[in-house]
């Protein structure tokens, strides 16, 4: 197989988009690790990706991380953001997001997958919609379906997350809920 050759795919039924799935530096953040005294990693998040992690929640549309790094700073991410599905340390990514489609009785066609290099591809590939931030490696952003032309921890994510919530045609509805919910 030619790796740096897309691979056709099946037009998007959005309502059959169940789960977005994420990972996390490149993407979440902008890749840059920086690691402060002992153990302790820093990472900078974009408060507008998390706001549109809230959005997502009022329609009812989960939200997974899968990161092949160990990080505590991810995890209190999530646990704000109230990210139920957090995989981290994972060499395997196909196999951990196979297992967890299996749970949720989900399949590759209900999943919009944003990763930015060479270990997210082969979850990219079997997904409904492959998505990169714009500073994503450049061979992956000849192969997935849409990139972003915010990069990753800079609004990639808001940008994929309001995209989505167009395409499924309830932007209107999250934004109103989420409105009521703070009212």
């Amino acid at each position: 197989m030619n790796y740096l050759t897309k691979p056709n795919k099946r037009p998007i039924t959005w309502d059959r988009i169940k789960l977005l799935i994420f990972d996390c530096d490149g993407v979440l953040t902008d890749g840059r690790i920086i690691y402060g005294d002992g153990k302790q990693d820093i990472k900078n998040f974009d408060a507008t990706d998390g706001m549109g992690m809230m959005l997502l929640r009022q329609i009812d549309l989960p939200v997974a991380v899968v990161t092949g790094r160990t990080s505590e700073a991810l995890a209190l991410r999530c646990q704000d953001l109230k990210i139920e599905h957090l995989y981290q340390g994972i060499s395997h990514k196909l196999d951990c997001v196979s297992a967890l489609l299996e749970k949720l009785e989900l399949d590759f066609d209900n999943v919009v997958y944003m990763g930015d290099d060479w270990n997210d591809i082969l979850c990219m590939r079997r997904a409904a919609l492959s998505v990169a931030p714009a500073d994503a490696n450049a061979d992956i952003l000849k192969q997935v379906d849409l990139v972003t032309t915010r990069k990753g921890g800079r609004g990639a994510v808001r940008e994929l997350i309001d995209y989505v919530l167009t395409k499924k045609g309830v932007y209107d509805r999250a934004i109103a809920k989420y409105l009521d919910s703070v009212s």
